[in-house]
């Protein structure tokens, strides 16, 4: 990158209206280029309040899931000449303040992806976070750890920041629509060699704050067993998965769920 890399905010939304003025409000704005919010399906008024904001909306004509609004927050991040995509969740669980620790590693070259983690210094538990939900993080974790090789404190953030360069490599189309596309990309990541660190963020944990119910977080973990025992088949050469093959060409939108720009 030469000079000051663009930094384009994406903002994966389903009835955030309750949280997403407080969200942006708190975003350091001198360094943000842009905020694209993609809204999927929301039944409340999120879309209108983003307009009302002049956030460069785009709309699913239904709710097609949380992998589904990524893909189209990354396709629209590129198309807008992004060098460093952040994703910030609207629900503003994930401290926004935070964004200049989140892309500094990638503004200094010493990382292709960031995970602001909620692991790392405070305990999440104090700050509300369930105990089955730490203890099956703690788990998965580890579980994925040593099989990435990796040594990270948390795979399962929403605060996450790219490069440029790691969104066009990945082959974001062959993803899920569904809330594994976050540990999809992970596998992508490691597949592809590249350079993964984490920051400590706090959260929030409150009413209007989304989160996944048990069963839903319970099938979430079985997804993610099924997503390593894939990813070290491919790993081992027992089955070829085009998931885990970089893209080898510059980024090119595939299929993309029905929506507009409002």
């Amino acid at each position: 990158m030469t000079n000051k890399p663009k930094v384009v905010v994406v903002m994966p939304a389903y009835n955030a209206a309750k949280t997403l003025h407080m969200t942006y409000q708190d975003l350091p704005h001198e360094l943000v280029d842009l905020v694209i919010l993609v809204d999927d399906g929301s039944s409340d008024e999120t879309a209108q309040i983003a307009r009302d904001m002049g956030l460069e909306l785009f709309v699913h004509n239904r709710n097609y899931g949380y992998g589904a609004n990524q893909k189209t927050c990354y396709r629209e991040a590129l198309k807008a000449g992004a060098d460093i995509v952040v994703m910030v969740h609207p629900d503003y669980q994930y401290d926004p303040t935070l964004l200049p620790e989140i892309v500094r590693p990638i503004q200094e070259g010493r990382a292709d992806a960031v995970l602001g983690s909620r692991l790392m210094g405070t305990s999440p538990i104090k700050q509300g976070m369930p105990w089955w939900k730490y203890v099956s993080n703690r788990f998965l974790t580890w579980v994925e750890n040593v099989t990435f090789g990796l040594h990270l404190s948390e795979y399962h953030t929403g605060y996450r920041a790219f490069r440029r360069e790691v969104l066009e490599s990945v082959n974001l189309e062959t993803n899920s629509d569904k809330f594994i596309f976050d540990q999809e990309i992970m596998a992508q990541m490691v597949a592809l060699g590249m350079r993964i660190t984490e920051v400590p963020v706090p959260t929030r944990y409150f009413a209007q704050a989304s989160s996944a119910s048990f069963f839903q977080s319970s099938v979430y973990g079985f997804s993610i067993l099924l997503l390593l025992a894939r990813y070290m088949m491919h790993r081992w050469g027992w089955g070829y998965h085009r998931q885990f093959d970089s893209l080898q060409r510059r980024y090119h939108a595939g299929a993309e769920p029905a929506g507009r720009k409002s």
